[in-house]
């Protein structure tokens, strides 16, 4: 199922860039993400980063994602975009966008607490019942 969710990434990409002539990608921070030694900012690790595609652009999308050379401010860096790092596809000109959650990495994942594991306020936490007193 992943492999057809990156070739529906890839279509609607070219569709979009094809019918707009420009696409922009929300790409969602990841260690499989290369944006060339910029990286991403503070902001862009928690929010994405967006890139904004051309025709005329030197890029590449095979089977392992897309390869570019973008442009940050005066500086140029050569970025890699696995597809499951790509977060949403738009067109601001189209109105059209397509999103899809990032996949689930095994590092995000958060352990069950168990009790060992709360902090003694958390035990001492008071439920208040603000129901109607009868």
């Amino acid at each position: 199922m992943a492999h057809d969710l990156t070739a529906l990434k890839k279509h609607i990409f070219f569709e979009l860039l094809g019918l707009a002539g420009r696409v922009y990608i929300l790409v969602g921070y990841a260690d499989d993400v290369l944006i060339g030694e910029r990286g991403f900012l503070p902001e862009e690790k928690e929010k994405g980063l967006i890139l904004v595609f051309n025709p005329k652009m030197n890029f590449e999308w095979n089977d392992e994602g897309i390869s570019a050379t973008l442009g940050f401010g005066t500086k140029t860096e050569k970025c890699f975009i696995p597809p499951d790092g790509i977060i949403s596809i738009f067109s601001p000109e189209l109105n059209a966008q397509f999103s899809a959650s990032p996949p689930v990495r095994e590092s995000t994942h958060k352990k069950p607490a168990r009790k060992a594991d709360i902090s003694p306020s958390r035990e001492k936490v008071i439920k208040v019942d603000f129901g109607k007193k009868s």
